[in-house]
């Protein structure tokens, strides 16, 4: 069960979102966006389509980083970056609690590093931009 993980970029910032699956009001973590390949689609095709139906956003530059597998529901992870090519933020609420776009020095609370892919992109991304800075 194939699916993408993509750190959306926005000149400065980052999209992350809130997902209802895992929210907590009392602490609640930000992440990147992803979702299930689909039947007759590549992976970027796939990311173009996640991010749109989660966030309304359209991307560009799509670029594989890299993979992880995922034990539930037996997947493996694809990681991406992407950049913001045009859209207002409108979140899909059967999935997203909220979602904005985050400076690297303004970030909600998120996985870092350690073993999740999503970690690794926003790690990544941190350290791209504390170097422009």
């Amino acid at each position: 069960s194939p699916c993408i993980i993509v750190a959306v970029r926005k000149g400065p910032e980052i999209l992350l979102a809130a997902h209802r699956r895992h929210y907590q009001a009392d602490d609640p973590m930000y992440t990147v966006l992803a979702g299930f390949v689909e039947a007759g689609e590549n992976l970027e095709q796939c990311v173009a389509r996640e991010v749109f139906e989660e966030s309304g956003i359209r991307v560009r530059n799509v670029h594989y980083v890299a993979s992880q597998p995922w034990p539930f529901p037996h997947s493996l992870m694809i990681g991406f970056t992407a950049r913001y090519a045009g859209g207002e933020l409108t979140i899909q609420d059967a999935e997203i609690v909220e979602a904005n776009w985050y400076a690297h020095d303004d970030l909600p609370p998120s996985p870092r590093g350690g073993m999740s892919i999503a970690g690794w992109l926003i790690e990544d991304w941190i350290k791209r931009q504390s170097h422009k800075a």
